[in-house]
């Protein structure tokens, strides 16, 4: 009877290229996993927001960069863990390793309500549809200022430089603050920035907010991909600028047509870096 039952269990295990040849053995113990750690966060008791806004971290300083040398910032609308903050870390990290780009922090702000920090205010009804709350970029720009940035600069090693990046509505968020608070970043980056916000009225006020500004040395990069709409406003925008631009600002818009407004921001931020943020030549 063992022979015979012993028998069909090698026939059985045979068909699966083994024979059992003995008693059955325990699986080994598999070994606990490690938390993968890339960053750090922390949260602000915002005053400006009257909220709790979480903040993500990311510093890409390369090879060479020691550990303790103060880091230029690069501030990300969409910056959550679901959200933009892991691609665009990402695409820092492999722009400073090979050379194409300056080390830099990335400080990636969490959306708690994306429409209403992202947008200014508008008169268009369809617009006021998209959120209970529209039209709180003021505030959350007020919110960098006030308390996001001198957050950064007490628990971390900065140069003072500063460089915003945001898609869509947080691309609309960029050139409104370009525009209207052109001092607050040094360098401005912008995929399919939605600029047809509130009757592309941004658009028309900008040849008077562009003669008001100061002539600091600053960049812009904008970049649109195949939806129509978001290209009849970067054209504007472009074309505004090729008569209009102040002096010290260095700026260039880049037509995706291949990408949708769903695949551009990673091509558009990696463009924007290497022209943008390239490393700066060796001093002699």
């Amino acid at each position: 009877m063992f022979n015979k039952f012993h028998g069909s269990l090698c026939l059985a295990a045979s068909l699966l290229g083994a024979c059992i040849a003995g008693p059955l053995q325990a699986a080994p113990a598999i070994a606990a996993a490690t938390p993968l750690v890339i960053g750090e966060s922390f949260n602000i008791e915002s005053k400006v927001l009257a909220e709790t806004r979480h903040i993500n971290v990311y510093m890409s300083r390369g090879y060479a960069l020691p550990a303790d040398a103060p880091l230029p910032v690069l501030y990300m609308p969409d910056g959550g863990l679901r959200e933009d903050f892991l691609h665009i870390a990402g695409l820092l990290q492999v722009s400073v390793d090979n050379g194409t780009m300056r080390p830099f922090m990335l400080v990636g702000i969490e959306n708690t309500q994306r429409r209403r920090d992202m947008t200014g205010p508008t008169d268009n009804a369809e617009d006021k549809k998209i959120a209970p709350v529209v039209g709180g970029s003021a505030q959350f720009r007020r919110f960098i200022r006030e308390e996001l940035m001198p957050e950064v600069k007490q628990r971390y090693r900065t140069t003072g430089e500063t460089a915003v990046v945001g898609e869509s509505l947080a691309g609309l968020f960029v050139v409104e603050t370009f525009l209207r608070e052109p001092q607050l970043f040094d360098h401005y980056v912008a995929a399919d920035p939605s600029l047809w916000w509130n009757d592309s009225k941004l658009l028309a006020e900008a040849p008077q907010l562009l003669d008001k500004r100061s002539t600091k040395p600053q960049t812009l990069y904008f970049a649109s991909s195949s939806n129509a709409g978001i290209v009849k406003g970067a054209e504007q925008l472009s074309a505004l600028l090729t008569t209009r631009a102040p002096a010290g600002l260095q700026w260039h818009y880049q037509q995706m047509p291949a990408e949708t407004h769903a695949t551009i921001y990673q091509p558009a931020a990696l463009q924007a870096f290497r022209m943008m943020l390239k490393p700066k030549p060796a001093a002699n």
